[in-house]
């Protein structure tokens, strides 16, 4: 490992093989760092973090900061963070909280851009991108593969679900389905990330059908409980429209984002 002379470290830390703390880096108790993570300078992994192996974080992050809730009052709560991510310079992570789960979680192989803030007791999933100062609200749930543009905010207790994108400066206050594509003030539903499908390698085939399954569920007649039955029931061979019915029907009390409002 690797320790600058002005950085600060708690005895109580756990520093991996091959960790690089950079020049005034503090880190403090009950952190973990494993193998080969690198703080570039002027980081503060502040206490009971988890940090995965070979994730690098820039100058200015405040990394497992007090969660920014009124009824905290110093009980021991975490943030894990998973493997091989970027956290880009002045992004701040907090811890959970007891009201909460108790624990913030990250996941592995995303990059957190300038600013980027997650909230107390989120949830983020694999590959996901935030670009400059993308914000979540406490107990946010991030799906794996999403992208979160510039200064758009999750609302707390919202919900992004997997392959969706968030355009820049969106402010979604309603739940994202799975591959979905979502912008504006308050933020709409404008289809399918249709880019994002092509790049994972979906053919124009899979994609005329997902868009016509799109169609039935929120273009369809009737109203929308029974349209949803009846796609889970016409598009049960695809595994990616059942994941949007079992994401809409996971917590129907919560408001959706729809086209057109």
């Amino acid at each position: 490992m690797s320790i600058h002379p002005t950085a600060m470290v708690h005895p109580d830390a756990v520093i991996g093989d091959g960790v690089v703390i950079g020049p005034w880096s503090t880190v403090g108790p009950g952190v973990v760092l494993n193998a080969d993570v690198t703080l570039v300078s002027h980081v503060v992994v502040q206490q009971d973090t988890t940090v995965g192996a070979r994730t690098v974080i820039h100058p200015f992050a405040v990394i497992g900061g007090d969660p920014q809730h009124n009824g905290y009052k110093g009980e021991t709560v975490r943030l894990e963070i998973g493997s091989d991510n970027s956290i880009r310079e002045h992004s701040t992570f907090n811890r959970g909280t007891p009201q909460g789960s108790g624990v913030t979680r990250v996941g592995s192989n995303s990059l957190f851009m300038t600013g980027a803030h997650v909230g107390h007791d989120a949830v983020v999933g694999d590959n996901v991108v935030m670009a400059n100062n993308a914000t979540l609200g406490g107990h946010a749930r991030i799906g794996d593969k999403v992208f979160l543009g510039g200064l758009c905010a999750v609302h707390q207790n919202g919900r992004v679900g997997q392959g969706a994108i968030v355009g820049g400066l969106a402010a979604v206050t309603r739940d994202v389905i799975p591959y979905g594509s979502a912008w504006g003030n308050h933020a709409r539903l404008h289809g399918l990330n249709l880019i994002g499908l092509k790049r994972k390698g979906y053919g124009k085939d899979a994609v005329r059908r997902l868009l016509a399954a799109y169609r039935d569920l929120f273009e369809g007649e009737g109203v929308f409980a029974d349209r949803l039955d009846a796609v889970e029931a016409g598009y049960a061979d695809l595994p990616e429209i059942m994941e949007i019915v079992a994401f809409i029907r996971e917590d129907g009390k919560r408001p959706l984002c729809l086209p057109g409002e």
